[in-house]
């Protein structure tokens, strides 16, 4: 990524990087950043974290919101060889602190506040009094022992720019880029390895199948620590020279007047995005023929907002494409010439260079149109997990393959639909949740005995939480008190939407809990 921002800077310096809110979206002002000015920017911040003894291979974490500075940070931990771990904007402090120390982040990138949630106050109170690695605020003033951003980009004035560009140069494609964490059937959190080499040979990939552009504009809804993001976005851009155009959070009317205001031509998202956008009153309102290009997923894609798309909002390409964060985030993209019923009812077929199987139990591939799970092989599978060998070899099998944990069917063509998952994974507004994982949490709840957590669907969200609880002995469960303790155990997107209080959970002969039967409940299917 450090040699792609340099071939940037010479062939698009004075091309837009990044366009950005001055300081809030209530901010009419706003800052332009070229690739020349990025690559500047980046420089220093590698020669800061040079100057804080930083080698290369040491991992650094960003904890914020969309913004040019964890853009700018994320490109000078490149620059310094360093390796970014994202933090996902929704954490709760021992969320956080649990990434931060397993992760052994040599310092952070954090904002004070996003969304009601005060980082830095809910880091000092899961630390205890236990040690945190140094932290850089990106945006204000310095609190509470911490480094203001300009300080912290001061701090490198000793280090010469050579030693920077030195240190850039050094950077190899088999080092590590960054460490993503990625809940699993687990209940605890796993990080993904992934190396330069491997994020930028399939985003290159992404780029030029999907029909990316230099000069195009991308607006950036999706959340910089998730892989769609960071790497289709951040990544992507960079690669490309396409300009960088952050939105902190979705709000429908920010968006309709930023895509006018910054003549925006590629937006990713997920379909609730898209949703609300041709569902909100004042669309017309606004000029939104620069639209060109969108890339979806994540979620069931109905044939009819498709068209509505096309028709409606002046896209000229959709696709949907299908990875994992284990697979550096693609394993499967539609072609621009795909008609609207492939992209709907299929996520594409896999990326160059990349093999995907449909296989069965013992690991054999089936015939076209019949399910079994999604497994792929090629240079976009992770290093593997973090500290976790175990976990690496129950994902990747000993010829390669990287088993997904979804059940698919795989047409003629190679196009691969999504049927069902093996996992209990849900999607959320196209945030990935784990049952186990919120299962674990709400087993902290004093009155909760045991808890099975399914996906529901739901018109807005995709899908949506319910939590079926048994109270403990002499306990009374309040599901409303539920639902209030959650949001302040976990991040939103795993709250329970709906808690059912039960006094028994369906279980199979070795104690397993039947979750059909609970989806079923759900339904209002009756199951033979």
């Amino acid at each position: 990524m450090p040699a792609a921002l340099r071939r940037a800077a010479e062939q698009h310096g004075d091309t837009d990087a990044i366009a950005d809110y001055a300081t809030t979206p209530d901010d009419p002002g706003s800052v332009h950043i070229t690739y020349r000015e990025l690559a500047e920017q980046a420089e220093q911040v590698t020669r800061a974290l040079i100057a804080a003894g930083i080698e290369t291979g040491d991992t650094v974490a960003i904890w914020g919101h969309n913004i040019r500075e964890w853009v700018v940070a994320a490109t000078g931990i490149h620059g310094a060889g360093g390796v970014v771990v994202p933090l996902n904007t929704r954490f709760k402090g021992f969320e956080a602190y649990d990434v931060l120390t397993r992760s052994h982040a040599k310092l952070l990138f954090t904002v004070e506040e996003f969304l009601g949630n005060r980082y830095l106050d809910m880091l000092a109170e899961e630390a205890d009094g236990r040690p945190l690695p140094p932290i850089v605020l990106l945006r204000g003033a310095a609190v509470d022992g911490t480094m203001a951003w300009a300080d912290f980009l001061a701090s490198g004035a000793g280090v010469a720019p050579e030693d920077a560009q030195a240190r850039a140069a050094s950077v190899a494609p088999t080092d590590l880029s960054d460490i993503l964490f990625t809940s699993g059937t687990t209940g605890r959190s796993k990080g993904v390895m992934v190396t330069h080499e491997q994020t930028t040979r399939v985003f290159t990939t992404w780029a030029n199948t999907v029909g990316l552009e230099a000069g195009d504009r991308m607006l950036l809804v999706n959340p910089f620590f998730h892989s769609f993001g960071y790497k289709a976005g951040i990544c992507a851009c960079i690669l490309v020279g396409v300009t960088i155009v952050p939105e902190p959070a979705f709000d429908v009317d920010r968006v309709l007047a930023r895509i006018e205001s910054e003549r925006i031509t590629a937006f990713p998202g997920p379909p609730t995005v898209y949703l609300s956008i041709l569902n909100h009153p004042d669309r017309s309102r606004h000029d939104l023929s620069s639209l060109r290009l969108a890339v979806t997923g994540a979620a069931a894609v109905p044939v009819e907002m498709i068209e509505r798309m096309r028709n409606e909002l002046n896209f000229e390409t959709i696709l949907t494409a299908y990875g994992l964060t284990e697979s550096t985030g693609t394993i499967t993209i539609c072609r621009p010439d795909d008609d609207a019923e492939t992209i709907s009812h299929t996520s594409g077929r896999a990326i160059e260079g990349v093999e995907v199987r449909i296989v069965d139990n013992d690991g054999a591939e089936v015939p076209p149109g019949d399910p079994g799970e999604i497994v792929c092989r090629g240079y976009n599978v992770m290093v593997g997990y973090l500290d976790n060998p175990e976990a690496t070899a129950e994902a990747i099998d000993a010829d390669g393959w990287l088993h997904t944990g979804d059940i698919g069917v795989m047409d003629e063509r190679g196009y691969v639909q999504i049927t069902d998952r093996t996992k209990d994974m849900f999607i959320i507004g196209g945030n990935n949740a784990y049952p186990a994982e919120i299962e674990n949490f709400l087993l902290g709840h004093p009155g909760i005995a045991q808890a099975a957590v399914v996906g529901m669907a739901d018109e807005r969200m995709g899908e949506v939480g319910v939590a079926f609880v048994i109270p403990r002995a002499g306990a009374t469960l309040d599901p409303d008190e539920v639902i209030a303790w959650s949001r302040q155990k976990m991040a939103n997107y795993k709250v329970p939407r709906q808690v059912i209080v039960v006094d028994s959970l369906p279980t199979n002969p070795s104690g397993k809990i039947l979750k059909f039967e609970l989806r079923d409940r759900l339904t209002g299917i009756d199951r033979p």
